[in-house]
């Protein structure tokens, strides 16, 4: 054999040969960098999120039943409401800790006009910089009060829980291989090991802590994080609560991770009761996006000048 063919032959070998898989610490290097990436630049990051949920709730109270339909409990009924909203991150200026939470402002609900989307961009950027915590608990209750059965919360930002902070207080291990999409990934479980960076939930006026667990989807190729799954449970008098999500990500144009979607689940004594699915269109930045603007909107037209006087 010649040698020019030998080393064609070799080369083609070579190419097809598989690329040699990630470890798990090469992996952790990068998912960490993709979060603290995503930490520096989505407070910079705005878009437009549109939440469908579905939900059972209990019958109405006035149902009049007469003959074998007074002897059958009625079945709770399944609501759908759709909330689209101006969308963007911040930190609590009163709180000791500097995580990251979401901020919103309701744009319509159910098709009907809230208000404008320059507007609510308005109302948004006074409540990220507003030094005051209230401000973003009143936007919680604004989202909240527009007949959401539950509100699930900041899982859209759970890659943060990747940072290498986050990954000091996190069991994982390598655990198959799966698609993601069109995306050849590997998958890695994992376990929070205290619950200090773990799932926020608020009973009355008390907040708690629990630890979350779950399983990470990177590309194969490369260790760019996919998707996150997530799920906490505990219980609650006589019955099991259960909480999951599924968030996946997308690079934005700006070359940084943001989440495309997240599906949240609330099951009770393991049947669902809440759905919420969230949508997100790309992300825009503050800075170079000349079609964000956050100037002041009036509420009414200024009056028209006085003509001059003669």
């Amino acid at each position: 054999m010649s040698l020019v063919p030998a080393v064609l032959l070799s080369m083609l070998l070579a190419a097809q040969a598989p690329a040699p898989q990630l470890t798990l610490p090469e992996i952790l290097d990068r998912v960490a960098e993709e979060a603290e990436v995503l930490e520096q630049n989505a407070p910079k990051a705005l878009t437009q999120e549109t939440l469908e949920q579905r939900a059972l709730v209990p019958p109405s109270r006035f149902q009049p039943r007469v003959g074998q339909a007074a002897t059958v409990a009625p079945k709770p009924r399944l609501v759908v409401r759709e909330i689209v909203s101006e969308y963007s991150v911040g930190t609590l200026k009163e709180s000791d800790s500097r995580d990251l939470l979401e901020f919103r402002q309701v744009v319509s609900v159910d098709g009907r006009k809230v208000q404008s989307a320059e507007h609510a961009r308005h109302a948004l950027s006074l409540g990220i910089q507003s030094p005051d915590d209230r401000v973003r608990k009143r936007m919680l209750e604004d989202f909240a009060k527009h007949g959401l059965v539950d509100v699930a919360t900041d899982y859209g930002l759970i890659l943060l829980a990747f940072t290498k902070r986050g990954l000091a207080n996190m069991q994982l291990k390598l655990a198959g291989e799966a698609r993601v999409g069109a995306e050849n990934a590997l998958v890695l479980s994992w376990r929070q090991t205290s619950a200090a960076g773990g799932e926020l939930e608020f009973f009355g006026n008390q907040a708690v802590r629990r630890p979350l667990q779950g399983t990470l989807y990177v590309r194969k190729s490369d260790g760019l994080p996919l998707r996150v799954q997530a799920w906490a449970e505990h219980p609650d008098t006589n019955r099991m609560i259960r909480d999951e999500a599924a968030v996946d990500y997308a690079l934005s144009t700006h070359g940084f991770l943001m989440p495309a979607s997240v599906v949240h689940r609330h099951l009770v004594d393991g049947r669902l009761r809440i759905e919420n699915l969230y949508r997100y269109e790309p992300f825009k930045l503050f800075s170079t996006d000349a079609e964000i603007k956050f100037s002041e909107v009036p509420d009414t037209p200024p009056p028209p000048p006085e003509p001059p006087k003669k």
